[in-house]
C-alpha cells in the first residue's frame, strides 16, 4: 500500500519540499488538505503529516478544518504508522520554530508516530515539536537553511525505510 502525504501549504513551499520527499520514499501520493476528506485517511497505513507552521506557532491554515473534520468523524489513527514534517523560520520565529509537529503528533494521537530527528544543526530559542534534543519528526527551515534541505529529506527517507515506511 502507497503512503499517504498530508500536506497543507500556502505558498506551495510545503508542497514542493513533500514532493521531493515523495520522490525519495517512491509509492507515496500527496493530498493537499483543503480538498482531502477524513475518509482519505482509511486509505493508508503508512501516513506522513505536513505543515508549514505560521502566527504563533500554529498549523498551516487549512490544517484547522481539516483537524476539526477528523476530530468530528472520529477518525482513528490506530494501527497506522505515521511520521510529522514541518517547515519553519528559526530565525524570524525562534520562539515557535516547527511548533507545527506538536499540533500534528495531536492530531495522529493514536498512530505510531516515527521519524523523530536530532534537534542538533539548527539554532532556535524553543519548539512545542521538540523534547529532549529531538523533533518529533523533521525540521525544515527553506528561509534559512534551504541548503540543508536535500540532505535532510534524504537522511529523512533513509530513516522512515529503515522503520516501517
Amino acid at each position: 500500500m502507497s503512503i499517504g502525504i498530508f500536506v497543507g501549504s500556502d505558498n506551495g513551499t510545503t508542497t514542493e519540499v513533500c514532493e521531493k520527499l515523495a520522490s525519495k520514499l517512491g509509492d507515496a501520493k500527496l493530498i493537499d488538505v483543503a480538498s482531502a476528506k477524513p475518509s482519505d485517511i482509511a486509505g493508508y497505513d503508512k501516513i506522513i503529516l505536513a505543515s508549514s507552521t505560521w502566527g504563533d506557532g500554529e498549523l498551516q491554515s487549512d490544517w484547522d478544518s481539516f483537524a476539526d473534520a477528523l476530530k468530528g468523524d472520529n477518525v482513528s489513527f490506530a494501527g497506522k504508522t505515521v511520521a510529522l514534517l514541518a517547515l519553519g523560520d528559526a530565525d524570524s520565529y525562534s520562539e515557535t520554530f516547527c511548533d507545527a509537529l506538536y499540533h500534528l503528533k495531536n492530531i495522529a494521537k493514536d498512530a505510531k508516530i516515527v521519524g523523530e530527528t536530532s534537534t542538533s544543526g539548527y539554532e532556535f530559542d524553543s519548539s512545542k515539536g521538540a523534547k529532549d534534543g529531538k523533533f518529533f519528526g523533521l525540521a525544515i527551515d527553506e528561509v534559512n537553511q534551504d541548503d540543508k534541505t536535500e540532505d535532510r529529506l534524504d537522511a529523512w527517507a533513509k530513516q522512515l525505510k529503515s522503520e516501517g515506511f
